[in-house]
């Protein structure tokens, strides 16, 4: 049976009941799986996007389609992964980016938050666009 990691249950129906939408990027081996595992977790529709396929390359693809799908621009998104490579290339892509160990915790959550509110604020102290 799947597990969660222990806060991510409760981040993802705060984030839910704030009207933030939440999306996958998931470089799964097994597509379905990994949909079966959401489902049976009762997850799959705490999501506005699911990008869950098999790829060689970094999340980059998957960026690209969650914003083709809901419209968001990159630098309006905020991206937890636990693989070095997929921080760098997203956050090339403009994303605000945070490396987690073993999961999104409320300190990486809380991290990501003040990461993506200073990079929101261009140097003259204006939100950016």
């Amino acid at each position: 049976m799947p597990t969660l990691y222990p806060h991510a249950k409760g981040i993802l129906y705060a984030l839910k009941d704030k009207g933030i939408d939440v999306a996958i990027a998931s470089r799964s081996p097994t597509p379905d799986i990994a949909k079966a595992f959401l489902k049976k977790l009762g997850l799959q529709s705490m999501f506005v996007a699911q990008e869950i396929f098999s790829s060689w390359t970094h999340k980059t693809e998957h960026f690209q389609r969650i914003h083709r799908r809901t419209g968001v621009p990159l630098n309006s998104m905020l991206f937890f992964d636990d693989e070095d490579r997929n921080i760098e290339a997203v956050s090339k892509m403009g994303a605000t980016s945070i490396l987690v160990g073993n999961g999104v915790n409320l300190e990486k959550l809380r991290q990501g938050l003040s990461n993506f509110a200073r990079n929101s604020v261009s140097p003259g102290g204006s939100k950016q666009k």
